[in-house]
């Protein structure tokens, strides 16, 4: 699990660079506003609500409109730079490259940490099963809720 306990300046900083130079390679615009919302998720290593961003926004400045907040999250979502936690309609910055491999996410149900793993076998093993059903997919979600180990040692 990611340490709770860093600067996440270093994390953010990382992942707007990372965003611009795929932003650039994909011939896109990452606009003042969507670098603001994917600052925003990024301030810590916790999914983040679409309210929640507004919030954060807010405090720094003007409070921009929901609409604005998903239509970057959208966008960011399309770039591979934000994950989408399908179960809490929550958001969390993506922690690096994976190709064409979703990521597993691990949710700590005490701290809300989420932390990627990348497991191939996992998503090959799904396309099979599906394909052996004739099923297209379109997209693989997998989440996991449960205790990371710095709670379960704090506890």
């Amino acid at each position: 699990m990611p340490i709770t306990h860093h600067n996440h300046a270093n994390c953010t900083a990382e992942l707007i660079s990372r965003a611009e130079l795929t932003c650039a390679k994909r011939g896109t615009r990452l606009t003042e506003q969507r670098k603001d919302v994917l600052s925003s998720v990024a301030e810590s290593h916790s999914a983040v609500g679409a309210y929640e961003i507004i919030e954060r926004m807010a405090s720094a400045g003007v409070r921009p409109a929901p609409i604005t907040i998903y239509r970057a999250l959208d966008f960011l979502l399309d770039h591979d730079l934000v994950h989408k936690i399908e179960s809490r309609n929550a958001y969390v910055a993506c922690s690096g490259s994976h190709a064409n491999n979703q990521p597993t996410l691990l949710i700590c149900d005490k701290c809300g940490i989420v932390d990627e793993v990348i497991e191939p076998e996992t998503n090959s093993s799904l396309q099979s099963t599906a394909a052996t059903k004739h099923f297209a997919i379109n997209k693989i979600v997998i989440e996991l809720s449960g205790i990371c180990n710095q709670c379960a040692v704090s506890s």
